[in-house]
């Protein structure tokens, strides 16, 4: 064996001293109460997404919303498949997933938006994608190599959302809009 890795006996103590903890080993170097919250931070802002872009899919309305109102239902479904594994690395962690309705826009990164117009509506779903890619990436330097796993989880949520910025300017830039309103 390796010189760098823990004899095995003492790897077989540790395993069986702490069963109660599931996946959560004498390695995991993070401190777990606050990833815990940081990852309710993310299921909060996912949900949040999840809802706006639903929103946006049911009140698109125009000549150029129907293949607008099928890219905020793609991209609701995806908010909430990350949500979901959001939500399963938390219990991983021995957490509680916090879906509370009454805390959950004050837990978001994201804002949610009630836009009538469709340019409104892309508009705002790119800054709230911006929000999240932004917060993502520092959530991941954060996490380093103190917890891998939920590191790759928010790795593979950012990607998402970095290509979710990119579908939502590429409509506004195809509908002939660009990306910074000219009322602001």
């Amino acid at each position: 064996m390796a010189d760098f890795l823990t004899d095995v006996q003492t790897l077989r103590a540790n395993a069986r001293a702490h069963m109660d903890l599931g996946p959560i080993t004498e390695a995991y170097g993070a401190d777990r109460p606050r990833v815990i919250s940081v990852l309710n931070e993310v299921l909060a802002t996912e949900l949040v997404c999840v809802l706006r872009y639903k929103r946006h899919y049911y009140m698109a309305q125009g000549i150029n919303s129907g293949p607008v109102a099928q890219e905020f239902l793609e991209h609701a479904n995806d908010e909430q498949g990350h949500a979901d594994e959001v939500a399963a690395r938390i219990v991983q962690l021995r957490g509680e997933p916090d879906f509370n309705p009454a805390t959950l826009v004050a837990r978001s990164h994201a804002e949610y938006d009630a836009s009538a117009e469709l340019v409104d509506m892309i508009r705002e779903d790119l800054v709230a994608e911006r929000v999240a890619i932004a917060s993502y990436q520092e959530i991941v330097r954060w996490l380093g190599d103190k917890d891998p796993t939920s590191r790759r989880l928010i790795e593979g949520i950012l990607a998402v959302e970095e290509e979710h910025a990119d579908d939502l300017l590429n409509l506004l830039e195809g509908i002939g809009e660009p990306a910074v309103s000219a009322k602001r």
